[in-house]
């Protein structure tokens, strides 16, 4: 058969197999032919092998430049999911051989600085176009957008997402959370400056050393209250949104109860700084490391209780179950050798809060809009909550991935309108993804409208 469409996808990792299979699903009709470049492409085989007619692994190393080069050069369009440092060196090399580029994550100011090159050559850099940011972005935009058709004079926005894991697959863990995403972004969440946003009219800018103690609790019907804390940056979205007089905006993150709590004692302890090496030994005990940080350090087989008396903590409270859980008062050992404080916690992590291969992950996102309509104040709440089906089919795969396929597809069509860096908060994305997410996956936001 004759391939019209070639698709080169960047990075194969855990939230790509929804991604890939909505690629393939759709690869016969639009005749596309897909090649997945990966790391490590041999575990792609047994998924690609049911579609060789249209795809194929290819083994890539992110930093080859000149492999990278050649892939973009064979394709007409390219999707990347990589780490988002790496970006910067795909868009530069769509920009050389003139093909669309689309990604999941957040433009950074780099490639927003190939804008005018970009939509001067006709390309689409397609952002910011899965879960967070992504389907936020899109779900916003059309509430918004029914809002103003109503007449409705927005006032304050506050939207919160997490990746989770599901009640019934939380086990015995007290933090209720297990890695369905990059546990690396996971320890140096909200970190690179302040978490800045808009309540009441106030600008506040709230020190990462402080972020994890300022948390709010919200209600998702249905589904219980969760902890949101805000994100570095949430005043930009006043702009992209098209909301410049709001008194109150707001992005932050959701965990359930109790985390951010315990998690900002490891901030006060310096267990997610990533800046320096602490030339330690792999076999160094985890007590003797958190002992070593306390403000007054102490011996080791007194790291609880010290922790507990120079931070004011209760011994048997929550804050301490939830370390204590993570063994980090005992004698096992950090395991890396010459490693920062954040690496070492990443590596304990990753074992203490593994998905399990019939664990289910879960996604919650909620949008709260205030607002007047005919002189009385309203709230329209939008909750999302998707359930993933396994280790591997997750929801953070399904709604990371979904969205950018179906991104993907519009583009090639030739249905999105803009050109240079795009993200998707306009009709011409947003409506038929989210109808497409509705209508097929499931995917709908549950709206309710009250007065405040």
């Amino acid at each position: 058969m004759t391939h019209s469409t070639r698709l080169l996808l960047l990075g194969a990792g855990r939230s790509a197999t929804a991604l890939i299979q909505y690629l393939l699903a759709h690869a016969p009709a639009e005749k596309w032919f897909l090649t997945v470049a990966d790391a490590q492409p041999a575990h792609l085989v047994p998924v690609l092998a049911a579609h060789s007619a249209y795809t194929r692994p290819v083994a890539f190393e992110g930093h080859n430049a000149a492999q990278l080069d050649e892939l973009v050069s064979q394709a007409d369009l390219v999707i990347s999911m990589l780490p988002a440092a790496l970006h910067l060196a795909v868009a530069r090399a769509c920009l050389r051989h003139g093909r669309h580029l689309a990604t999941a994550s957040y433009v950074s100011p780099e490639v927003r600085a190939l804008h005018a090159e970009a939509a001067a050559a006709g390309l689409i850099f397609l952002m910011e176009c899965g879960l967070d940011p992504g389907l936020d972005h899109m779900s916003a935009m059309q509430t918004i957008a029914d809002l103003q058709r109503d007449g409705a004079r927005l006032t304050g926005f506050k939207s919160y997402c997490g990746g989770l894991v599901a009640p019934e697959s939380e086990g015995a863990n007290p933090w209720r959370y297990k890695l369905s995403w990059n546990p690396r972004n996971v320890v140096l969440a909200g970190q690179g400056g302040p978490a800045q946003y808009l309540e009441n009219g106030a600008l506040r800018a709230i020190p990462y050393e402080e972020l994890f103690s300022r948390a709010e609790v919200l209600a998702v019907p249905g589904h219980g209250h969760f902890e949101g804390y805000a994100n570095r940056d949430s005043l930009s979205y006043q702009a992209v949104y098209g909301l410049p007089h709001l008194q109150t905006m707001l992005r932050g993150t959701l965990r359930r109860p109790g985390y951010c709590g315990a998690w900002q004692v490891l901030v006060a302890l310096g267990l997610t700084d990533d800046t320096q090496k602490l030339n330690n030994a792999a076999t160094l005990p985890w007590q003797a490391l958190v002992a070593s940080r306390l403000p007054q350090p102490a011996a080791p087989a007194e790291a609880a209780a010290q922790l507990a008396a120079q931070l004011h903590l209760d011994t048997h409270g929550p804050e301490l179950e939830r370390l204590a859980w993570l063994g980090i008062f005992s004698e096992q050992v950090v395991g890396l050798h010459n490693a920062t404080a954040a690496q070492l916690l990443e590596h304990l992590l990753v074992e203490k809060w593994a998905l399990g291969p019939h664990d289910r992950d879960q996604v919650v996102m909620q949008h709260q809009f205030d607002y007047e309509l005919e002189g009385a104040p309203r709230r329209r709440t939008a909750s999302l909550v998707v359930t993933g089906r396994d280790a591997t089919h997750t929801a953070m795969a399904q709604t990371v991935g979904l969205p950018l396929g179906m991104a993907v597809r519009r583009v090639l069509r030739g249905e999105v309108a803009g050109r240079g860096v795009v993200i998707p908060t306009t009709p011409d994305l947003y409506e038929p993804i989210l109808a497409e997410l509705a209508a097929d996956y499931g995917i709908v936001f549950q709206e309710q409208d009250a007065p405040r």
